[in-house]
């Protein structure tokens, strides 16, 4: 893994992740997206795993379910990212338009 998948995936997921966790799951999947997907769908299990909305009647209330929806849709985002280990043959659109000069009046 090099820095500038390093860099994009602490840009998806936080500058406090392990490093060699991360750098252990790309050996394992070899993307990044399917490394940052990974960890953003174990948050979400983490999050579900415990009650999502906690009260203590007059005390505090503990809402996540806000935070469950945003790391959903960071998740949904991501395939509309492009990670720098895609590769992309044959991939790239080059579009031409031909201009013609229209008739003076």
């Amino acid at each position: 893994m090099n820095d500038e998948i390093l860099h994009w995936l602490q840009a998806h997921l936080g500058s406090e992740v392990d490093l060699p966790d991360l750098a252990g799951r790309y050996e394992r999947l070899q993307s990044a997206r399917a490394v940052a997907a990974e960890v953003l769908r174990e948050r979400i299990a983490g999050l579900v795993a415990e009650p999502l909305k906690v009260t203590v009647n007059g005390v505090a209330t503990i809402d996540n379910s806000p935070n469950v929806a945003a790391l959903e849709r960071q998740l949904a985002h991501l395939d509309d990212e492009v990670a720098p280990d895609t590769h992309l043959d044959g991939a790239r659109l080059l579009a031409s338009v031909q201009l013609v000069a229209r008739p003076r009046r």
